[in-house]
């Protein structure tokens, strides 16, 4: 049995869960950190992140961290903790092929006595349900007689530099008492904030599962909200403020859900409700309103463009941001592109600037090219969509500059004091 200081960690995945994790370990300890992609492997041996997760000083500080993306390079460690990817497919259905590729991955490395850690978002049950079955066929050893799993998932909050990785409170779990324990001992070692040790990996997995899906909710209502009081001719954004001076009103804001983590999560949960007969009716509810805000908001840009008298076809549609969220280049599962394609189908022209983004990623992934310059005077609409640090220093006059003398300024991220905008979420 291992004990914590025989422990050789291997990171599967360097993405932003990954890297942040396999950066704090590697400052004490021996760590690899392992990703198929060679180019990205490539990326941080040469010190730097694209991410911009971990800074260069930050990986600087991880000496005792070594990079690899050959299988063989696993052999030497007994603990891998899993940091792959969870989407969903078209179909909002959970795609587990990249947790399903590196259990197999790990079954062929994997020894008498090791232990994987998952920290992958999933449905309860899917590390015992999916995972070690796939490591069990291919390895030939039995599960918690020959190895052992944990599951601790990961709560990295990307483009956030105060709530970072060690400030955040770690769930814990194993598949015995003593291998929790151990997981725990492990995750305690780097995480100044604590952990809180689950009675079981399914209590922790359903733990992550809901964490983004009440948050998911929660904005919902509140865009729900947003789409009720425009009809009354309500700022939501003054109502919000005013019921906000209870104490325990929750501070939510109307906006576009998109990312890794709230837009997918619920589906996970939901998937696994109807699995085992249980049709969620909340929940779908929450995503149906968030998924559709993106053609929402194009739709209101539209009807204010007309009000202005401005000929709707062929008007040029300027986009301020296109990640999904502020000061972060994660274009994941991004809602804009929702309402890019709702305003193209007026027969608007739509240019989208966002210098946060990897233009080749976008394009790649969504056939966008985005907007390298801007020129002065020349939108019929300007749509600040995400609430980037560099936009909000720009502040209205320079914003606006970008419009024609007539046209309209749509601020769906509430970057703006209300006078200042022509349209507001």
């Amino acid at each position: 049995m291992l004990n914590l200081e025989s422990t050789r960690i291997a990171i599967i995945g360097l993405g932003y869960v990954g890297l942040p994790l396999a950066v704090e370990f590697g400052k004490t300890r021996d760590v690899l950190g392992f990703d198929i992609n060679q180019k990205r492997i490539n990326e941080l041996v040469s010190g730097h992140d694209a991410t911009l997760e971990v800074t260069d000083e930050e990986l600087k500080t991880a000496c005792h961290l070594k990079y690899a993306y050959d299988v063989k390079a696993l052999a030497d460690y007994n603990v891998y903790i899993v940091t792959v990817p969870t989407p969903i497919d078209e179909s909002n259905a959970p795609d587990l092929t990249p947790l399903r590729k590196a259990s197999a991955m790990l079954a062929t490395v994997i020894k008498q006595s090791d232990i994987v850690i998952y920290e992958s978002t999933v449905y309860p049950g899917a590390t015992e349900e999916v995972c070690i079955p796939i490591i069990e066929k291919g390895s030939g050893l039995k599960f918690n007689v020959d190895f052992f799993a944990g599951y601790s998932p990961e709560r990295i909050n990307p483009g956030d530099k105060v709530n970072t990785l060690t400030k955040i409170k770690k769930i814990t779990s194993g598949s015995t008492p003593e291998i929790a324990e151990l997981v725990d001992q492990l995750y305690r070692s780097i995480i100044t904030a604590g952990t809180h040790l689950a009675s079981s990996i399914k209590v922790a997995e359903a733990a992550k599962v809901i964490e983004n899906t009440q948050r998911d909710l929660n904005i919902a209502i509140i865009n729900e909200f947003a789409k009720i009081f425009n009809i009354l001719g309500i700022d939501t954004q003054e109502v919000l403020e005013a019921a906000g001076t209870k104490w325990n009103f929750l501070p939510f804001k109307p906006g576009l859900v998109g990312g890794h983590c709230i837009s997918v999560d619920p589906y996970y949960l939901t998937y696994k409700a109807k699995e085992v007969g249980y049709q969620p009716e909340v929940i779908l509810a929450g995503r149906r309103i968030n998924d559709g805000m993106g053609q929402y908001t194009a739709t209101q840009l539209v009807k204010a463009v007309s009000r202005q008298k401005i000929h709707i076809d062929e008007a040029r549609v300027l986009v301020l941001g296109f990640t999904f969220k502020g000061d972060c280049p994660d274009v994941r599962n991004t809602k804009i592109i929702d309402m890019v394609k709702e305003l193209e189908s007026f027969n608007m022209n739509v240019d989208v600037f966002d210098p946060w983004a990897d233009p080749y990623e976008v394009e790649h992934e969504y056939g966008l090219k985005l907007e390298t310059e801007l020129i002065n005077g020349v939108y019929d609409a300007i749509v600040l969509a995400v609430d980037h640090s560099d936009f909000k220093k720009w502040g209205e006059l320079k914003i606006r500059a970008l419009g024609k003398p007539k046209h309209v300024l749509y601020d769906v991220k509430l970057v703006l004091a209300k006078h200042e905008s022509d349209l507001r979420l």
